[in-house]
């Protein structure tokens, strides 16, 4: 319960904090944040590719011990294809939720951890001691934002990945001629 309680504490600090920054604050908050994006940017087809990677992975296994060997080439690239065009349409959703939820997760972090100072500092000499501190609080500042990311883009994500498998599925189903397992991620 004092867990609870001491987290509370801190969003609730954090909430006034931020509401009392100063419009300088902000903008070296903003300013970070900018030049964090490409990495968002990055994490985002990341976390696009991974349930790819995994039905790949268990739909590798399937064509290995069912479909004829002379079928199998054309059906991976099929697959492939498939999975390429799942994560080339779920990225950018991804992108788009994370950089909308960044200020309010990743910079309430930045706002919270650091003064002024030590923002012109991060932003002057990616070396200054700022930055050092700045790099132990990543995981603190990221984490928020994929924990949100993921609750707030699962309702659009889980259709995708459902109507995904159901292709994969057919494919298999064609290529080894019986109803294939589901693929799971």
């Amino acid at each position: 319960m004092n867990k609870i309680l001491a987290a509370v504490l801190v969003a609730t600090a954090a909430t006034l904090a931020h509401a009392d920054t100063s419009p300088a604050k902000k903008a070296l908050i903003a300013k970070v944040l900018q030049l964090q994006q490409p990495a968002i940017e990055a994490q985002a087809r990341a976390l696009a590719e991974r349930p790819a990677a995994a039905i790949m992975q268990s739909v590798g296994a399937v064509i290995q011990q069912r479909v004829p060997l002379e079928k199998r080439e054309p059906l991976i690239k099929d697959i492939q294809g498939d999975l390429r065009k799942f994560v080339d349409d779920t990225a950018p959703l991804l992108r788009e939720h994370a950089v909308r939820l960044l200020p309010q997760t990743s910079g309430a972090v930045l706002d919270a951890k650091f003064s002024e100072a030590e923002l012109k500092q991060l932003l002057g000499a990616l070396e200054a001691p700022a930055f050092r501190k700045y790099q132990q609080a990543n995981d603190e500042m990221f984490r928020p934002l994929a924990d949100k990311l993921g609750q707030e883009v699962r309702p659009e994500m889980e259709p995708r990945l459902r109507a995904l498998e159901q292709n994969i599925r057919k494919r298999l189903e064609v290529a080894v001629g019986a109803p294939a397992a589901p693929a799971k991620p």
